[in-house]
């Protein structure tokens, strides 16, 4: 049975018509390329495509898409992996392979029913309503063997765009995703070149060659081997939080004011805290409160790290491929909410400080000797993960007619207790959390002030 939720998501889906469907290849011809992949890009093949949506305001929609197109077409000469599809070398083992026969990008037109204004769809935080408006729904990285490695959805909205990409994440990660976006607007603004060329040589970060068994790949669980749908699991809600500077700063002030200057036991510690630590534990606690855990339960939180200047050689930061590791904290949830909040940002400083180049090698290695392809849920019991960073600057991706009204990440990926980062619209050390749980849990977090700071001109 249909349930209330489903059946207001379907309600409020925003419902779109193709207009057209053509392939960007890169402008000049560049002749066979292949990229190998390696150790940190392989774990994730079943996860699906990784998606961004864009809302911009303003800008004429067909000479948008024209000067979209051509600039794709160009920043495409750098980023050509993207144009490619995955393939295998002579001993099977995987690798992005790039021919300028092959089709390229996939670039969608389309034009949204009743002409939705770009307002309304800020506002809305159900992402399940905005799947029209990106390419490649539950599409696993695996298909790129198949299918282009990057697809672009351009909707006309009444008063503005929705730019709607999904990457191949077996192909690149968050910080090679906002480093090609920024270069294509670079293009579309008029620039001939790309002020910062992407580092293609993956095999400089890892070159262990790891053949991998795909005969039998694992598939989400609301996939079946049989017919490729069994039963939805349950709807999660979405929200986006909206933490102001003044909020953020409130919160690592407070935090930092606790630190123990002993640094023994549980999670003490006599170091500051950063900002990214002081958040993560307000929303672990915070979360895991919502769950209304039994104490003995077992909480996780994971943190997909940058490992570009962790790794020896440090890699640079153009390093165009997947260079990120998870990090992993556990304790028991009663512990988490008994103790103050130091305790928890004491085990996630930890994890992080200890996850160094020699870390990085044994994950590595231990991987390497059992090769495990991740579900994209496969992040721990109780979990509260954290994708994305506020040190990309998604706001600053303007192709020409001003920078973007919001930005978000799509469906895919998603599970009870992902959170994106974001840097805030306005710039600055705001910060928005966009959460995804389960219903009950989201109606608790909705209602916990001490989260929200509401009394402290916390949430936007």
């Amino acid at each position: 049975m249909t349930s209330e939720v489903e059946k207001k998501q379907e309600q409020e889906t925003v419902k779109v018509k193709v207009t057209n469907k053509t392939n960007v290849q890169p402008r000049k011809k560049i002749g066979r390329r292949e990229c190998q992949l390696v150790t940190f890009d392989l774990p994730y093949l079943a996860f699906y495509y990784n998606q961004k949506l864009l809302f911009y305001k303003g800008g004429k929609y067909e000479e948008a898409v024209e000067r979209l197109k051509d600039g794709l077409s160009s920043v495409l000469e750098e980023f050509y992996p993207l144009a490619g599809k995955l393939g295998k070398d002579d001993d099977g083992v995987l690798r992005v392979e790039y021919d300028d026969d092959m089709d390229g990008v996939e670039m969608v037109e389309a034009i949204a029913d009743d002409q939705v204004s770009v307002n309304h769809l800020v506002a809305k935080d159900d992402m399940s309503g905005l799947k029209g408006l990106l390419p490649y729904n539950e599409i696993l990285n695996l298909e790129g063997l198949h299918r282009p490695l990057l697809a672009v959805q351009l909707t006309k909205l009444r008063d503005g765009l929705a730019i709607g990409c999904a990457f191949n994440h077996a192909v690149l990660d968050g910080t090679s995703t906002w480093h090609f976006m920024s270069s294509w607007a670079e293009i579309c603004n008029g620039s001939s070149t790309i002020s910062v060329p992407p580092y293609h040589d993956r095999t400089k970060s890892r070159n262990t060659r790891v053949k991998l068994d795909l005969s039998h790949p694992p598939l989400p669980e609301h996939h079946s081997a049989t017919n490729g749908a069994a039963p939805t699991p349950p709807p999660l809600r979405v929200r986006v939080f909206r933490f102001t500077e003044s909020a953020i700063d409130k919160i690592k002030s407070k935090l930092n004011s606790q630190i123990s200057d002993s640094g023994e036991g549980g999670g003490a510690t006599s170091k500051v805290f950063s900002t990214f630590q002081s958040l993560s534990i307000h929303i672990w606690r915070a979360i895991t409160l919502a769950r209304q855990l039994k104490p003995e339960d077992y909480t996780v939180f994971t943190v997909f790290a940058d490992c570009r200047k962790r790794v020896d050689p440090p890699m640079p930061e153009s390093y165009f491929g997947n260079l990120i590791q998870a990090i992993f904290t556990v304790t028991a949830a009663g512990l988490l909410v008994a103790n103050p909040p130091e305790f928890g940002a004491g085990l996630i400083q930890k994890a992080i400080e200890a996850h160094d180049a020699a870390a990085i090698g044994k994950r590595n290695e231990e991987w390497e000797a059992n090769p495990i392809i991740f579900q994209y849920k496969d992040a721990g019991a109780n979990c509260v993960a954290v994708g994305s960073s506020p040190r990309f600057r998604v706001y600053e991706v303007d192709f020409g007619w001003g920078k973007p009204e919001s930005v978000r990440s799509g469906g895919n990926n998603r599970f009870d207790g992902m959170v994106y980062l974001y840097q805030g619209k306005n710039g600055g050390r705001a910060i928005d959390v966009e959460i995804s749980l389960d219903g009950k849990a989201m109606e608790n977090l909705e209602q916990d002030k001490a989260f929200l700071m509401v009394e402290e001109d916390g949430i936007n």
